[in-house]
């Protein structure tokens, strides 16, 4: 079960001021400030009641092209820019030796100092992942096969290598941690890529198999080899796409709960040796196994028998050489990322090593970095100032929840339970992880990024058969972006995002309800969504809804389906509101119960106009203009097919135009573009 983000992991990938400034980078050493509500953001001369979204970001968008490192830039990603840099400072202390250094400082520092030795690692060439090659050449059965994959799954912290394996919280009994095993072993970023006929998607799978080709090469293969192995290695993965679940399919949990004894399990694929897999994933006697696809590991099986073991190891090394690519000698960085970063997002040019090790870092070694982060960038002030916004805006949710006509008083009882069930977890969490146990040298690079995937990996398998640890959170300190957990039931902001200008301690109410009160809303309201509903307040999969109001809140959820379905994304490519409508109910949800709480605050108050705005336009452009992005085409086209948000300008054009407070506050009129006349309104 995926947990419900905010969605800017993919908007707010951090990225350089311009192209032709990379020199002038250098560590921050405090995080500048930019106001919540920008004013040089705004284009004056765009219609609010016409393209609200033009209005709110018009100056930002054109003032702020995209980095050439980047598919696309945006408010979130220059902060996330922001932070990075002020990371990159501390890591470069924490990297200087010194007898002075805490262990905290040494982790990260030697992490950070191996990660930045370019020249040793384009000196070392294929050299750390030749062990790992040598194990695949001496592959001598399907039994041999099942050993490197569990290795091989410990590397990856799961992996991606054939299926994935790991834990998580029973969707049945959420107290509990179980085995999951699911569906993966593609190198295309979603199955509908090896499916889809249209040119675009034939043209793409082309330039993959030539890319596959490249790096079979580049790992000792001849040309003539290489070029075979890459169509072998398209034909199973296309096969295994085709046995796949869409994104719209698995955004119902019921299609990925399939709780099966491990006899059964095995069952699935009895040609795979999963007596040896599980033993070297230190998991002999697990009892249960969530299996997400079924049919997908009986595809996986049919492939085992029908495909030769050279197929297969052609298969095992293309996808080793392809994950390990970003961690060696720039050969393989650089054609990793002229197919994954410059063709499929259109981005000319790699981020700058500085950035890339901070990322590093902040991925093995995230809570290790995050106190230094905390310690340094994280007022007190502003982590009590939004447990305050969250505990009004869960205040405006239960009056919502109680005057609703459409729901019954049954449902509404239990919607009120879980609604006062929900953790708030804000800034960081309340015990950090320790990572004394990985060993960290200031030379290897490679070898400490396994490391620390590997103590991942086996934190992770370690939590089977457990109870859960409810204190653990998904994100990083720094991290700019939020999230729901709907087993959890917690919802979660990161340190990362409660910095100007998402929520600024100088600003007025207004526009820090809009866009932090609005984050707050979404992710709360990501718990009734028409996801997040189907869990109950202990985050158990089941049905606490009478029929009746099932039908209700799929009757209203349709008027969203069909609304967002009719904007385009580009070209003749609309969204897919299926994959997208539980983020576009969180964001209509998020935005009114932001307003209502900030309503509820500021009752009583004789606010004042600023910067030609009334307090209520105010509120609506600091809600805006978290969303000011500008994206590339091909990231556009990447985004329609794999990411479950809409694009930005929507999620703000098409939660106002549903709002009567927002026609009211810039005094819109029906029949212009920022009025629906059937507006949808769910919570």
């Amino acid at each position: 079960m995926n947990i419900r983000t905010l969605g800017i992991g993919l908007l707010a990938a951090s990225a350089l001021c311009v192209a032709q400034e990379i020199h002038k980078e250098k560590p921050l050493q405090a995080l500048p400030y930019t106001p919540s509500l920008d004013v040089k953001a705004m284009d004056r001369n765009a219609n609010p009641c016409v393209d609200f979204y033009q209005y709110s970001c018009g100056g930002w968008r054109k003032n702020n092209p995209i980095p050439a490192d980047q598919g696309s830039w945006s408010v979130y990603g220059k902060l996330a820019d922001e932070n990075e840099q002020y990371l990159w400072g501390i890591l470069e202390d924490a990297a200087k030796p010194s007898a002075n250094r805490t262990p905290v400082e040494r982790e990260i520092g030697d992490y950070f100092a191996a990660c930045m030795d370019q020249p040793a690692i384009d000196k070392a060439g294929i050299k750390p992942l030749e062990p790992v090659l040598q194990q695949i050449s001496r592959i001598q059965s399907l039994s041999d096969l099942s050993l490197f994959v569990a290795t091989e799954h410990l590397r990856e912290n799961g992996g991606g290598l054939m299926f994935g394996f790991g834990s998580n919280q029973d969707f049945g009994n959420s107290s509990q941690v179980i085995a999951f095993a699911a569906a993966g072993g593609l190198g295309l970023p979603d199955r509908d890529y090896y499916t889809k006929t249209d040119s675009k998607s034939q043209e793409t799978r082309a330039k993959y198999v030539k890319h596959v080709a490249k790096m079979l090469e580049l790992s000792g293969d001849s040309p003539a080899a290489a070029a075979a192995e890459a169509k072998t290695v398209m034909s199973i993965e296309t096969d295994l796409a085709k046995a796949s679940l869409t994104n719209v399919e698995k955004r119902d949990p019921y299609n990925l709960y399939h709780k099966v004894g491990i006899a059964k399990f095995k069952t699935m694929a009895p040609s795979f040796e999963w007596e040896k897999y599980l033993g070297i994933a230190g998991l002999p006697n697990v009892q249960q196994v969530n299996v997400t696809e079924p049919r997908f590991f009986e595809e996986f099986n049919t492939l085992l028998k029908s495909r030769s073991l050279d197929d297969w190891k052609a298969y095992v090394r293309w996808h080793v050489v392809s994950a390990e690519a970003p961690y060696l000698s720039k050969p393989f960085a650089e054609a990793n990322f002229a197919f994954y970063g410059t063709y499929l997002r259109g981005i000319p040019q790699m981020e700058p090593r500085w950035k890339r090790c901070v990322q590093y870092v902040d991925r093995d070694l995230g809570e290790a970095l995050g106190q230094e982060f905390v310690a340094k960038a994280f007022p007190p002030e502003a982590k009590r100032k939004t447990v305050e916004i969250t505990r009004q805006i869960e205040a405006a949710m239960g009056q919502e929840i109680h005057q609703l006509p459409w729901m019954d008083d049954a449902t509404k009882q239990q919607a009120l339970v879980k609604l006062h069930a929900i953790v708030n977890k804000v800034g960081y969490p309340d015990r950090w992880r320790d990572y004394s146990s990985i060993r960290i040298n200031r030379g290897g690079f490679l070898g400490n990024v396994n490391r620390a995937a590997i103590f991942e990996s086996k934190r992770q398998i370690a939590k089977i058969g457990k109870p859960v640890d409810r204190g653990e959170w998904d994100m990083t300190p720094p991290t700019v972006n939020a999230y729901y957990n709907p087993q959890m039931n917690d919802i979660n902001f990161p340190a990362g995002v409660l910095l100007p200008p998402l929520f600024d301690m100088k600003m007025d109410d207004a526009p820090n309800y809009g866009n932090t009160g609005s984050t707050i809303g979404h992710e709360l309201t990501h718990g009734f969504d028409d996801e997040g509903r189907q869990f109950d307040a202990q985050g158990n999969l089941r049905d606490w809804w009478t029929k009746k109001d099932a039908m209700e809140f799929e009757k209203r959820t349709k008027c969203v389906l069909d609304q967002y379905g009719q904007y385009k994304v580009i070209d003749d490519i609309r969204i897919n509101s299926k994959l997208t409508l539980g983020e576009d109910v969180a964001d209509l949800g998020g935005t009114l119960l932001a307003y209502i709480a900030w309503k509820q605050e500021v009752a009583g108050k004789d606010l004042k106009n600023a910067d030609g705005l009334s307090p209520d336009q105010r509120f609506f452009v600091g809600m805006a203009q978290w969303a000011c992005t500008n994206e590339r085409d091909e990231t556009k086209r990447l985004h329609a097919l794999t990411d479950p948000h809409s694009p930005p300008e929507y999620r703000i054009n098409g939660v106002v135009s549903n709002l009567p407070q927002f026609s009211r506050a810039f005094a819109c009129k029906a029949g212009q573009p920022m009025v629906r006349e059937d507006a949808c309104k769910i919570w």
